[in-house]
């Protein structure tokens, strides 16, 4: 049985805490590999070797390790039918789906091939008699990821990119669900020219998460999981000193105008729901029609294009979406399910006990839509992270821009509307970090910023983005004076000022 460990110092590193876990393929049930789960040993013995690494990666000039992110592009670029087979075979994702969860991290190791023009700083002559002022970005040293199952290429690349091209060493702990790819990233890093030990890789669980928050040498994690996990580790690492960038979970809304398009916006809200079985952070599992006229119409819509969907294999082209990701996650789905049921929601489509023919041991769920569900149940406030899709009706604008504002999280939003004046006011008043007016998933290009509000998203700096340049560096002011030669000032006793 194939075995997956781990990555440091530019080699595979295997046995060293004898403990393993079960990979699984979505598409079967059945166990693939196993993933070797490391210690707070290896931990150690990962940032040691980043140690060594970071300070002669850090000085190289920013040109040169742009130049290692531009061969690694062109890598990706090579290997991008290998990697989306090989992310689909453990997540469970169709291949298409696998090919954007590529993309979207490529085109932020674009965005840091732009390094040596995102690390100016800013310089001020005269700004006082004689004194010129100017500032430094600088890297942090060692810092590390605790990336999620469901996107494991894009997230990491979403990290290390930027931490890699602004002169950190990084240790990357992967989802131990389908730890393969960032194996093979950290490995085409290697081919790019990145030096040995600058990116490790750390396959594990809660044991090697807390010890990357406890390590001395770590000086700032991001997270991407839960919104209790993220919480959890935020604040662990926070108190032990650590810069910390951790985002949770999500409940994002899609706000459905009298006006619309109707057909582009359920054509638009199918892929945003149903897209990768629900396993999204900025999914669209809810929608919130305006009016009756327009819920009974979007439902009707809805009902149609839902009946519509294709369940299938990974390697299924003509599928819309595969299995979700375990078992466990399966029947976690299933529960919500019922519960929706349980209080009160009408449950127009079942998604449970559908089963493929020869797979009948895959993690399949079939498309499940609820309506009439109201703000006070638990399937609403609650992330459910799987093929369900939830109709919240409303009355009024006021009603709708009030759901999403007021939930506990605050990842996501879409209108759908043709009146520029509502979009206008409703992007200004909704409490939520990402917008989309016409787009269902409005996760922001590479050079703006991925971060939600409220349990979304905790710590004051963003995913990519001249944010994540920000998170991995910090600046250095030098305020500089050259005195004439042979003259001596009077010294002074009071606080310096620019006068």
């Amino acid at each position: 049985m194939r075995n997956i460990a781990h990555y440091i110092d530019g080699k595979t590193v295997s046995g060293l805490s004898g403990s393993k876990g079960d990979v699984f393929d979505p598409n079967t049930g059945k166990v693939q590999a196993q993933v070797e789960l490391g210690d707070a040993g290896l931990v150690d013995k990962a940032v040691q070797s980043a140690l060594k690494a970071q300070k002669e990666w850090a000085a190289q000039n920013p040109q040169r390790r742009a130049r290692v992110m531009f061969e690694f592009k062109r890598l990706l670029e090579r290997d991008m039918d290998a990697l989306a087979h090989l992310l689909s075979s453990e997540h469970g994702k169709v291949i298409a789906d696998s090919k954007g969860d590529i993309q979207r991290g490529l085109e932020v190791v674009e965005f840091a091939c732009g390094i040596p023009h995102l690390l100016k700083g800013a310089y001020t002559q005269g700004a006082g008699p004689g004194i010129d002022v100017y500032s430094l970005r600088q890297p942090l040293g060692v810092v590390a990821g605790v990336t999620p199952f469901n996107f494991p290429a894009m997230i990491p690349m979403w990290m290390f990119a930027p931490a890699l091209a602004c002169g950190n060493a990084f240790i990357l702990k992967p989802s131990e669900r389908d730890p393969s790819v960032p194996v093979k990233l950290a490995e085409l890093l290697i081919e790019a020219g990145l030096p040995e030990g600058v990116l490790n890789v750390v396959q594990g669980d809660k044991v090697v998460v807390d010890a990357i928050l406890d390590h001395p040498d770590i000086r700032a994690v991001s997270f991407v999981g839960s919104s209790d996990i993220a919480q959890y580790v935020y604040g662990r690492g926070a108190a032990n000193g650590k810069r910390m960038q951790c985002m949770g979970g999500a409940k994002n809304h899609g706000i459905i105008l009298p006006d619309v398009d109707m057909d582009q916006a359920v054509a638009d809200i199918m892929g945003a729901a149903f897209g990768s079985a629900g396993e999204r952070c900025m999914a669209l599992p809810v929608v919130v029609p305006v009016g009756e006229d327009t819920a009974n119409i979007l439902r009707s819509k809805l009902v149609a294009a839902v009946e519509g969907l294709r369940v299938g294999v990974s390697t299924d082209t003509e599928a819309h979406y595969g299995p979700v990701v375990s078992a466990q996650h399966k029947a976690r789905i299933e529960s919500y399910i019922q519960m929706g049921v349980d209080e009160g929601a009408e449950l127009v489509l079942d998604g449970r006990g559908f089963t493929l023919q020869g797979h009948e041991g895959g993690y399949f769920l079939g498309p499940t839509l609820f309506d009439r569900v109201t703000r006070g149940m638990k399937t609403y406030q609650d992330e459910i992270f799987g093929p369900v899709l939830q109709i919240v009706r409303t009355q009024s604008f006021e009603e709708a821009l009030s759901l999403p504002s007021q939930h506990p999280y605050g990842n996501g939003v879409a209108i759908f509307t043709r009146n520029g004046d509502a979009a206008r006011e409703f992007a200004a008043q909704v409490e939520v970090g990402m917008v989309g007016i016409n787009v269902p998933i409005p996760v922001p290009v590479a050079y703006h910023s991925f971060g939600g509000w409220k349990r979304s998203g905790f710590g004051d700096l963003n995913q990519y983005g001249e944010d994540g340049v920000r998170f991995y560096t910090r600046t250095k002011t030098v305020t500089q004076r050259w005195p004439k030669g042979g003259a001596v000032e009077d010294q002074a006793f009071v606080i310096p000022t620019m006068r």
